[in-house]
């Protein structure tokens, strides 16, 4: 062959895998609908960075303040919205810098955006196969997460590729596939657990054989260290914890297995070790860990899945053995993370979504609030809703909730029950699953099916 064009074409093939540096793409903004600008920040608004899916701490908690608490029907005022293939993660937002995955005409995707003008900065992407299951497809669940130390941002894609990519530059700074490098793990719709750094390693629950979870160097991508255990990896993301005065790792693991297996492990950040694991799985075969643990307190953190299974509250020891504090069949959660609060815990159960508040010490259930009859208007006509699958956030003095066909709720919440303040229907459509993403003031939301795109939303107040 023509030595030219041969160069012509492996340079083709690497760009067509590795994305490389941000390209000036034609078009690149063609689906990106500017609406308004947002208002001015207060002079004592309070904001923070969102750099993983759960928010800066992990915990489905946001310090921003003072945020917008009352609109109309339709919600606050939309500042930009964009379109975007499949997949149900939200963005993560450090600076100028937008980051969210998705499948798109068989690419995986990963782009970058200007968080206030949803503007594109660059795009990664690579060709992917997605699959089906239940009939849910298999795209993207992992959302991306930015580590601002080093200026990465780290995806994990549905057949398992994990990327480094420049948050600047978008260029590609090391790559593997975890599953052709560690062996196979079974998934019901790929893999979709979101990686974790802790203290300059990577970690990710992969669930191959003799890795079930595995850390690797942030800048580099060698492998620091690799936990053994016989449970597979979930769709639940490791999170970070300190138990009696010490950092540890829960990892909340199982995946595609029958029988089923699976449970909370807790192991040592600095060398992988398992300090122990204790067992929570319905025995359902075609069921998901998906809510990732709640620390809750010096020494005990809170486990929840759907299936009939409900909720588990563990106690550490001080050598970190766990042991069962109390059980909550009707606490099960199948795709939201509950938030610890005060000394409560609150959460979307079931599939219907009920609204439950238990006490965290004892596990007594306070109350349960199905919302029965709860109405929105949409496109001129009332229709009725519930909360489903959706997500609950814990900010400025109160709880954003977004139920998983697009209904936000302001809501007070507290040991005596729960308050609607504020309602709208920001669209109607199902599969909204993923938590909000909340950075000065500006509210990002993935509206993954019947016109998948994400939305920026103007909260800021005054």
């Amino acid at each position: 062959m023509n030595p030219i064009r041969l160069c012509l074409l492996w340079s083709a093939f690497l760009a067509s895998w590795e994305g490389g540096l941000a390209r000036a793409e034609e078009n690149a903004d063609a689906g990106l609908t500017f609406h308004v600008a947002p208002s001015p920040l207060a002079a004592d608004a309070v904001v923070a960075e969102w750099p993983r899916f759960l928010g800066p701490g992990d915990d489905c908690h946001s310090v921003e303040k003072p945020l917008r608490k009352a609109f109309s029907e339709t919600g606050p005022p939309l500042v930009w919205e964009r379109t975007k293939g499949n997949g149900h993660p939200a963005p993560v937002i450090v600076g100028e810098h937008l980051v969210f995955i998705h499948e798109r005409e068989g690419r995986e995707t990963v782009e970058c955006l200007h968080p206030e003008t949803g503007r594109h900065r660059w795009t990664v992407d690579y060709p992917v196969t997605i699959g089906q299951n239940y009939g849910i497809a298999d795209a993207p669940r992992s959302s991306p997460v930015i580590d601002a130390a080093s200026r990465l941002v780290f995806t994990l894609g549905v057949r398992s590729d994990l990327l480094a990519i420049s948050l600047d530059t978008g260029k590609i700074v090391w790559q593997k596939n975890l599953l052709r490098e560690l062996g196979d793990s079974p998934f019901f719709f790929g893999c979709g657990s979101c990686p974790l750094i802790q203290e300059g390693l990577l970690v990710v629950n992969i669930g191959s054989p003799g890795a079930c979870v595995v850390a690797f160097d942030v800048k580099t991508g060698d492998l620091r260290w690799k936990s053994a255990h016989a449970w597979n990896g979930s769709y639940a993301s490791p999170v970070a914890a300190t138990l009696h005065g010490r950092s540890r790792i829960l990892v909340f693991a199982g995946g595609m297995t029958d029988p089923p297996t699976g449970g909370l492990i807790c192991l040592d950040p600095a060398t992988g070790a398992i300090d122990s694991s204790i067992p929570w799985r319905t025995g359902m075969f075609a069921s998901v860990l998906a809510a990732s643990p709640v620390p809750a307190g010096p020494d005990r953190v809170f486990v929840t899945e759907d299936y009939g299974k409900g909720g588990l509250m563990v106690r550490y020891d001080e050598a970190f053995q766990a042991t069962p504090a109390w059980e909550a069949p009707r606490f099960g959660c199948q795709m939201q993370t509950p938030v610890f609060h005060e000394g409560h815990l609150y959460g979307l159960a079931g599939s219907a979504g009920d609204l439950v508040c238990y006490e965290a010490a004892t596990g007594r259930l306070l109350w349960s609030e199905g919302f029965q009859g709860l109405t929105a208007t949409w496109q001129g006509k009332d229709i009725r809703v519930n909360l489903g699958r959706g997500s609950l956030m814990s900010v400025d003095g109160a709880f954003l909730c977004l139920g998983e066909s697009g209904t936000l709720l302001w809501l007070d919440l507290g040991p005596g029950g729960a308050k609607i303040l504020a309602k709208a229907q920001l669209f109607y459509a199902p599969e909204t699953w993923a938590l909000p993403a909340l950075r000065h003031g500006l509210l990002y939301v993935n509206q993954n099916t019947q016109g998948a795109r994400i939305l920026c939303y103007d909260l800021r107040g005054q």
